[in-house]
């Protein structure tokens, strides 16, 4: 036994150097150029298997200033204006370098597969995808969608709209999948039909559920409230009530409280019981009589 434990240092040393085939002793300096440009630190050609090129996380990636970036992408949006200027009304950069593309609703899937397949573009995910609500304009939904391109690294935002009439077309049934829920959402939402959809229902109220929650003109309390019958056994829909028992009215003058306008020993703070107060209104009416 205690020989066996002298001995294992000496096993793991001969092991070590039998079966490492490195030349990198781990005291050399490998020089920079070799490191990112040449072959792996501690492996050469000579190892059997030739150049093995750096981690991309060896490279740290240059900070562009914030206005070439500007710049670039002001290029790009004027690109896409020139290449679709049937459907993009408006190119804009906004305070924090996003790009943004506005653009006519019969070109929402042109412009998306533009995007997606260009080999300049290759915005390639539909990251979000959402609609927002504007009561005084004449088209009231502004439809948002965000492209993300790995390739490239790069963000735009495409933005479009229509009202409670006019469809939209869907990108969820051949050019975006993930744009299924997305749209499902608006829907049930907002209200926006999207024609093309492959299966467009409501995807967060319950069944049945009447109107859209996230209009401006829905009312916060909502129409119908949801509980469990017990004698039915399950689920029932049934239309709002809201109780008025438990709510606290203060009728009081706010003026009451100046003594300026009212006697202070005939105020009542709340905290004296029942025949304090019948003693004061005692002494008002004998001070009446």
């Amino acid at each position: 036994m205690l020989a066996s434990r002298l001995l294992r240092p000496f096993y793991a040393r001969v092991s070590l150097r039998a079966g490492s085939q490195s030349s990198h002793d781990g005291h050399s300096v490998v020089p920079l150029e070799k490191a990112y440009d040449g072959t792996v630190e501690g492996f050469t050609d000579g190892d059997g298997m030739g150049p093995v090129l750096p981690h991309t996380e060896q490279q740290p990636a240059p900070l562009v200033p914030k206005g070439v970036e500007r710049e670039k992408l002001a290029n790009f949006g004027a690109y896409i204006a020139q290449v679709l200027p049937k459907y993009v009304q408006l190119v804009q950069v906004t305070d924090q370098n996003e790009l943004e593309i506005c653009i006519h609703p019969a070109g929402i899937r042109p412009v998306h597969s533009f995007l997606k397949d260009h080999s300049l573009a290759r915005f390639e995910s539909m990251s979000d995808m959402t609609a927002v609500d504007v009561p005084n304009r004449q088209n009231r939904f502004e439809m948002v969608y965000c492209l993300l391109s790995t390739h490239f690294n790069a963000r735009i935002r495409i933005k479009s709209y229509t009202n409670e009439l006019n469809p939209v077309d869907s990108l969820a049934a051949d050019l975006f999948p993930s744009c299924n829920w997305y749209e499902r959402e608006c829907w049930d939402m907002y209200g926006v039909y999207f024609n093309g959809h492959p299966d467009l229902r409501r995807i967060l109220t319950d069944y049945g559920f009447q109107g859209h929650p996230q209009r401006k003109d829905f009312p916060l309390t909502g129409y119908y409230e949801v509980r469990y019958d017990d004698d039915l056994m399950r689920v029932v829909q049934e239309p709002l009530e809201l109780a008025q028992e438990y709510r606290k009215f203060d009728l009081k003058n706010p003026w009451e409280v100046f003594p300026n306008f009212r006697d202070a020993s005939e105020l009542d703070d709340g905290s004296a019981d029942e025949d304090k107060k019948k003693k004061k209104r005692r002494r008002r009416e004998k001070a009446d009589e």
